[in-house]
């Protein structure tokens, strides 16, 4: 059970006050991006008005500025347990980022190296990796189970090689909600003296991430997944970091994280990051008694930061159940994915599902009609619909919860369903 106040949850989102089709709305739409509570809002507001200047400056506001995106970079460093804000990279967005930074990674390799990516990833930890068979690099594609959605890890391992440089794989599909063991992926990447790159964005709202306990080299994530405004943040180790040639023009710092931050960042949008963060801290503050807490190991914001993913965890975990109960009542309902509750722990809270006889879009307006907000389609996920067989019949539909939800919005989306059903 969840050991957190919803209704201090609630609260602190305005946008879940908001009313639509003469209904208060219900936003299942959290994988695609998530609501933000007030003092993100607030503290954006805050820094454009009082603290709005470029960096390096010598005056008050400068100063202040660049203080706060320090603090921006501790608080992510908290948030992923990162051994130090200097492994923290802010960017306009995920694919962005991951764009960059494999063009960075891609001047290290030779014509014949090779790169392992998944069918079960969103694209953007796809085509920034497939871009490099430009200059030679193999790509290899890891297939999935599409009977549970899970990554086949026997072929994951079948497929490395002496000559494979990096393996890029998703923390959790955002079109099926399977949670890959990065862990173990990690052991078996490492083994063979490759590099794993993470992308965490559908993860990250849902459970603890600790990098140096997952013991991957790299990993993204995108803030407005988890409650925060549009970016992108990069953790990666710091010795990879500074040894990777970066894009970037010359008078720009030439250690991590500058020579990765090329132009101006969006200040504002790290004031909403660190707000974020702090939302999530007096979250877990109010569980001071979790025993997941006091043993591990960790103290201050980042216990705090802990507590709250567990927390959360745990509470979507039971708000899911009871949804995936009644989607697998109602009748010519098909579920992709891993359904049985036992499993859960391999699983987010995202269910991607087809109603027969109605294409995804139709149920998608049908919902929107009544208030209730999901997504259509293949969520850029594409390579999913395809090897599901889905992509030429419009894809599933997705609707993602998170801790913000209620089991009330749970059981009137699923009489909504049932009316188009």
């Amino acid at each position: 059970m969840s050991h957190f106040d919803l209704s201090f949850v609630r609260s602190q989102f305005p946008a879940l006050s908001l009313s639509d089709a003469g209904r208060p709305a219900v936003y299942f739409d959290g994988p695609g991006g998530t609501q933000v509570p007030q003092r993100v809002i607030d503290a954006m507001a805050h820094y454009l008005i009082h603290t709005n200047a470029n960096h390096g400056g010598v005056f008050r506001t400068s100063r202040e500025s660049d203080a706060l995106l320090h603090a921006a970079h501790e608080a992510m460093a908290d948030l992923l347990n990162a051994a130090s804000p200097r492994e923290i990279v802010f960017g306009p967005n995920m694919t962005t980022l991951t764009f960059a930074m494999s063009r960075a990674i891609g001047r290290e390799l030779k014509e014949g190296d090779e790169i392992l990516i998944t069918r079960l990833d969103h694209d953007a930890n796809r085509a920034p990796w497939q871009a490099l068979a430009e200059k030679g690099v193999v790509i290899k594609e890891v297939d999935f189970d599409p009977r549970d959605c899970t990554l086949r890890l026997d072929d994951l391992q079948s497929k490395l090689s002496p000559r494979t440089r990096l393996v890029a794989v998703g923390y959790a599909s955002n079109a099926v909600g399977t949670i890959n063991p990065i862990a173990e992926i990690a052991q078996m990447v490492h083994r063979n003296g490759t590099l794993l790159w993470v992308d965490a964005v559908h993860y990250v709202p849902h459970g603890p991430v600790d990098v140096q306990a997952l013991e991957c080299d790299f990993l993204v994530c995108s803030p407005y997944k988890f409650f925060g405004p549009h970016s992108g943040v990069l953790w990666g180790r710091l010795d990879l970091l500074e040894g990777l040639r970066a894009y970037k023009v010359r008078p720009a710092g030439d250690g991590a994280p500058d020579k990765f931050e090329t132009g101006t960042q969006v200040h504002e949008a790290q004031a909403g990051v660190l707000a974020t963060v702090d939302y999530l801290a007096e979250l877990g503050a109010q569980d001071a008694g979790s025993a997941e807490g006091q043993s591990s190991g960790f103290t201050g914001r980042r216990l705090a930061l802990k507590r709250a993913m567990v927390a959360i965890r745990s509470y979507e975990c039971d708000l899911f159940t009871a949804f995936t109960e009644g989607l697998l009542a109602i009748p010519g309902l098909t579920f992709y994915g891993i359904r049985e509750p036992g499993r859960f722990g391999s699983r987010t809270p995202t269910a991607a599902f087809r109603i027969e006889g109605r294409h995804p879009d139709e149920v998608a307006e049908h919902l929107a009609r009544r208030g209730v907000y999901v997504w259509s389609g293949n969520f850029y996920a594409i390579a999913v619909t395809e090897r599901l067989g889905l992509e030429e019949r419009g894809g599933v539909v997705r609707a993602g919860l998170v801790h913000y939800n209620t089991r009330q919005e749970v059981d009137y989306c699923l009489a909504c369903l049932r009316e188009i059903a």
